[in-house]
């Protein structure tokens, strides 16, 4: 089993917008993400530690602004936080090992997929496309990436 950890090396190589995301818990523009519109399939990884949060699958287009997911791939990976900062309460993404925002969770998704929208920022996420996916280690999550038609 993988052992994931907050990762000093990837902590330095983190571009500002990045640290800002998941060190500061900011917030990208919306529409701004580089993986907005991504639709290849794989996995989207902490961009500190490296463990998987979430499945191409389980990807969608919700209109917010930023990438969104019906669920975790592992909800292990995933700790929810109550936020009440900008005047609003709001439930707060984090990944467990690394201890990075990764943004918010609402309920509000495709009921048909649980009814859970996982609003996430780009600059929290590595994605691994599925071709890669073994070499980089995740070959367990292959089977969660299959073509699930994305919206």
């Amino acid at each position: 089993m993988t052992t994931y950890r907050r990762d000093p090396d990837a902590l330095a190589a983190l571009t500002d917008e990045q640290f800002w995301v998941t060190q500061e818990s900011g917030t990208e523009r919306p529409g701004t993400g580089k993986l907005l519109n991504n639709k290849e399939p794989g996995i989207y990884v902490d961009v500190v530690s490296g463990e998987p949060l979430f499945a191409s699958s389980d990807k969608y287009d919700s209109g917010c602004g930023w990438p969104s997911f019906t669920k975790p791939i592992e909800t292990a990976h995933v700790t929810e936080h109550h936020d009440s900062t900008h005047g609003m309460v709001r439930v707060e993404v984090r990944s467990k090992h690394g201890d990075s925002h990764l943004g918010h969770v609402f309920p509000d998704g495709p009921v048909d997929r649980g009814g859970m929208r996982y609003c996430i920022n780009s600059a929290s996420l590595r994605f691994v496309h599925r071709d890669d996916m073994e070499a980089e280690g995740y070959g367990a999550y292959l089977a969660q990436v299959e073509e699930i038609g994305n919206d």
